[in-house]
């Protein structure tokens, strides 16, 4: 069975300020994301982490883990966590386009108050783009 984790974080210091550290991030998370079987849509948008992440329970369980301690993240908020019966997301480690209008179009200015439903009204926006 798969599963889908959707969670909110704060970025620390420099963390997606620069397209060189988005690279740098892509890059291994891709990396990782394809050893470990998993699939993955992040968004950066005013220092702020949304991202989705597919793939076997011990697998997705094992990358949270990594991340709880990953010292690039604070205030991690676990605001999905169920099974799904097929993958949405289809790329190892893909960027959402365009935050800002993503959030426009929901109504809010910033990833930090957002809701479960809303993360998952942005991963249907991000994949019918």
């Amino acid at each position: 069975m798969l599963h889908r984790v959707i969670y909110a974080s704060e970025a620390v210091g420099t963390t997606g300020a620069s397209t060189l550290s988005i690279a740098q991030i892509l890059g291994v998370s891709e990396a990782n994301n394809r050893r470990d079987h998993l699939t993955s849509c992040m968004m950066l948008h005013g220092g702020q982490i949304l991202q989705v992440i597919e793939g076997g329970r011990n697998d997705v369980d094992r990358l949270m883990r990594r991340l709880l301690l990953d010292p690039r993240h604070t205030r991690l908020r676990i605001l999905s966590d169920t099974p799904v019966p097929t993958r949405r997301v289809e790329g190892a480690m893909t960027l959402c386009p365009d935050p800002a209008a993503m959030l426009q179009r929901i109504g809010l200015p910033c990833i930090s108050r957002i809701t479960a439903p809303q993360a998952e009204s942005i991963l249907e926006m991000s994949l019918a783009a």
